[in-house]
């Protein structure tokens, strides 16, 4: 059985870039000012010369974190493994430098990660990586062994991923013994936030999801680039689920940087402002934040304790007809226009399948499908179709044009209360996130790392 391509179950793309949501002279004055702020905060010196010679084009590949070796190899293949997440995207000679580089970071906290775990006795065993392992390639459709042959051919390998998988879990577990037990949040915390939700019911929150790098006053200018060259990738058709996942510095990387719904309000107000202004599937440009730098997107928006009409469920019937290669238009034009006519006519679902055989077209039933996670295009057309009712023609000569007819329709419940317990979790998990970070920073920090 064939692998899905891109570990589409891995990452899944959150849609298509956005317009950048402010002028490039107006983020270069943000920069600057902040890096001016820096500069007084270290009492460094208006003017300054460096001693001795720093050539930025000399890389070091590997790397001995507390005398333990990452070689090249690693690197090679963790990269690869990114690659092949975002269907082996074809990139520059620059930009696979500057991920390997980036590559190379990562694999750093996840030795530090690891051996901070081993050093408080935490072992993941084998069973439990190979039990993840194994889950993941159940996701992309094949076996642990059809899986580990998709890697190779992506130049990467099992052992890759499954070092990957161990840093998740181990890095999870100190956080569940030694951090997230020292997060407190009080009931009256939690009923402060119920009353606010009640006060601005039907008020717009947003699921948003973040990729997080920190930067200092010494690298600011390297990270934001880095920043734009993977906003770049994402552009052009990379996961912004993978890039979370390998490049995001915040705990959220594990779950593709999903922030999950929020309102404005609990936002860092660099972030608040740019994305009440986003359209969904947006993606902005990167924001700067204390400590590092953001690109967030948005992955939908809905109105406070009012139910969101992209949660109904449907049941689709989906007639698709498909032409020769090299079909004319004028001659695809008919039978397209026949299924048109066809499928507005009436009748719904219970004709589907005559005028699919009619036609020479194939049907597939679709059960249980969230409005919310059809392509934009289509949820704006089905929000308010009835139940019989089915879309216009929509696709392409070569790949097939296809019509959805709508079966059933399960709509949300039309009023929500705010639910405590759901509160409680995620003001714990926003103050494990923060004080994760700081846990990693330290633990950068009293390393010994040596590159070569």
């Amino acid at each position: 059985m064939p692998v899905k391509r891109g570990l589409l179950t891995i990452c899944v793309a959150l849609g298509a870039a956005a317009t950048p949501l402010w002028a490039q002279d107006a983020e270069q004055t943000a920069s600057q000012e902040m890096m001016a702020n820096t500069a007084t905060q270290l009492g460094l010196p208006a003017n300054f010369m460096l001693f001795g010679q720093h050539d930025p084009n000399i890389r070091k590949p590997t790397a001995i974190v507390n005398g333990e070796i990452i070689t090249q190899t690693d690197v090679d293949h963790r990269l690869n493994l990114f690659l092949a997440a975002n269907g082996a995207a074809q990139i520059s000679d620059a930009e696979r430098q500057r991920l390997r580089m980036q590559v190379v970071r990562n694999l750093i906290d996840e030795m530090l990660q690891i051996q901070e775990a081993r050093a408080n006795d935490i072992q993941i065993p084998q069973a439990d990586i190979n039990q993840t392992y194994a889950s993941v390639a159940q996701r992309s459709e094949a076996t642990p062994t059809e899986f580990a042959e998709f890697l190779q051919t992506q130049g990467s390998s099992e052992q890759t991923m499954k070092r990957q998988i161990e840093g998740e879990l181990a890095w999870r577990r100190l956080l569940s013994r030694y951090v997230n037990p020292t997060v407190g949040v009080s009931d009256r915390e939690v009923q402060e936030i119920v009353r606010n939700l009640e006060a601005t019911r039907g008020q717009t929150e947003y699921r948003v999801a973040e990729i997080y790098l920190s930067a200092r006053p010494d690298n600011e200018e390297q990270v934001l680039q880095g920043a734009r060259q993977i906003l770049e990738q994402i552009s052009a058709g990379g996961s912004f689920q993978a890039y979370a996942r390998q490049f995001s510095e915040a705990s959220t990387a594990a779950v593709g940087g999903d922030l999950g719904w929020v309102q404005p309000a609990q936002l860092p107000p660099e972030l608040a402002s740019v994305v009440a202004q986003m359209p969904v599937n947006g993606i902005s440009q990167p924001i700067p934040v204390p400590g590092g730098f953001s690109i967030i997107a948005l992955v939908d928006r809905r109105q406070v304790l009012v139910a969101n009409p992209r949660d109904a469920i449907l049941s689709l019937k989906q007639i698709t007809i498909t032409f020769p290669a090299g079909t004319d238009r004028t001659v695809a034009e008919p039978r397209v226009t026949a299924l048109a006519e066809r499928t507005q006519g009436g009748g719904g679902c219970g004709v589907a399948d005559q005028i699919a055989a009619d036609l020479g077209g194939e049907i597939v039933q679709n059960d249980g499908i969230r409005l919310g996670d059809l392509p934009e295009v289509l949820q704006g057309t089905m929000i308010d179709l009835q139940v019989g009712q089915a879309t216009p023609p929509f696709g392409s000569l070569e790949e097939g044009v296809r019509v959805l007819v709508l079966c059933g329709r399960d709509d949300p419940q039309q009023t929500a209360e705010p639910d405590a317990d759901v509160i409680m979790a995620r003001l714990e998990q926003q103050r494990a996130d923060r004080r994760a970070r700081r846990y990693l920073r330290d633990l950068r920090r009293d390393a010994v790392i040596e590159y070569r």
